[in-house]
């Protein structure tokens, strides 16, 4: 074979060779295509009906089954931003619901008291009382809920120094003194003498220990027993609220901490609460990067638990200070 003939031979091998590799790119390229086609096709299908389901790919594709698996996880990302958003336009239409019935109900009876001194001529010290009563709690529910909305739309400014707990856990405890000896109260107090400092709010923790020990007073009333213990860990400093009234149920320990919650059983409203207080509580714990946390056994012990970040004779952190 002469040389031509080899040289013709050689490029018609070369032709063939490239020739079968653009048909395999191109078959290649066709499968991709109708992957991809399909994926399309699914997750437009997934996304116009709503679906909470996942894109499920079959291919051998290392950079298709990346893809996918990114896919898949924008859209568990977006069907927790659609639960979320549900729960919450539930739970803002449970608590617009439950305001105006709160405000409702007050103002009626405002009106009515208002009605019989207009048409007796009779204002008598009882009378007007009562009225002025049920207006403070109108306007308590109203201060309440503003607070609330501030709060959960970031407004409200939180000032974190460094506190002592103690004298603050001692100053809110005698604020309750005469409400507790009129009510015969067994009160059981651990606090150290000893200053334990906190990063926190002053007027936020006043707040959250005022509202925790209320609801032990209007709560546990059967059980006539209030304890505040304060402990310290290595990061953090804790108060224990304890009382031994009806407590609560279980299924109830994660609800009483939402927005508007109360509990079947509190019909009366000398102890039902108009659900806010708990919400505002451990928002404001956890605007100080905090948390309160309940336990309960109905009738023998029910301890709200408030953490709070410790901080060190010299204003830091102590995780801060230990990483330092």
């Amino acid at each position: 074979m002469n040389n031509e003939a080899v040289i013709v031979f050689l490029i018609l091998c070369i032709v063939l060779l490239i020739g079968a590799v653009i048909g395999q790119k191109a078959v290649l390229q066709a499968r991709i295509n109708r992957v991809l086609s399909r994926m399309a096709g699914e997750l437009k299908e997934i996304l116009d009906e709503e679906r909470d389901s996942a894109l499920m790919v079959f291919t051998d594709n290392q950079e298709l089954m990346a893809l996918a698996g990114q896919i898949n996880r924008l859209l568990e990302k977006q069907r927790r931003a659609r639960a979320d958003f549900l729960h919450s336009e539930i739970s803002s239409k449970k608590m617009l619901s439950n305001i105006s019935h709160d405000i409702k109900t007050p103002m009626t009876v405002v009106l009515g008291y208002l009605e019989i001194i207009r048409l007796q001529g009779d204002a008598s010290g009882e009378m007007v009382k009562k009225a002025e009563q049920k207006a403070q709690d109108v306007i308590e529910l109203i201060n309440q809920f503003f607070t609330l909305a501030k709060l959960e739309a970031g407004d409200m400014e939180i000032e974190l120094t460094r506190l002592d707990i103690c004298a603050i856990c001692r100053e809110t405890v005698l604020s309750f003194y005469e409400i507790l000896t009129e009510k015969d109260f067994q009160v059981d107090i651990h606090i150290p003498k000893h200053g334990v400092y906190v990063w926190g709010d002053r007027e936020a923790l006043q707040r959250i220990l005022n509202n925790l020990i209320s609801n032990a007073v209007k709560y546990g009333a059967e059980g006539k027993f209030l304890g505040i213990a304060l402990r310290e860990e290595q990061e953090m400093v804790l108060v224990d609220v304890t009382d031994k009234g009806r407590g609560i149920d279980k299924k109830f320990a994660e609800n009483v901490f939402e927005r508007l919650f109360t509990m079947d059983d509190s019909r009366s409203r000398q102890v039902q609460g108009n659900g806010l207080g708990l919400t505002i509580a451990r928002n404001l714990a956890r605007q100080m990067q905090g948390d309160i946390l309940l336990e309960s056994i109905p009738y023998e012990r029910t301890t709200f638990t408030l953490q709070l970040k410790k901080m060190t004779a010299y204003g830091k952190n102590v995780q801060d200070e230990r990483n330092s």
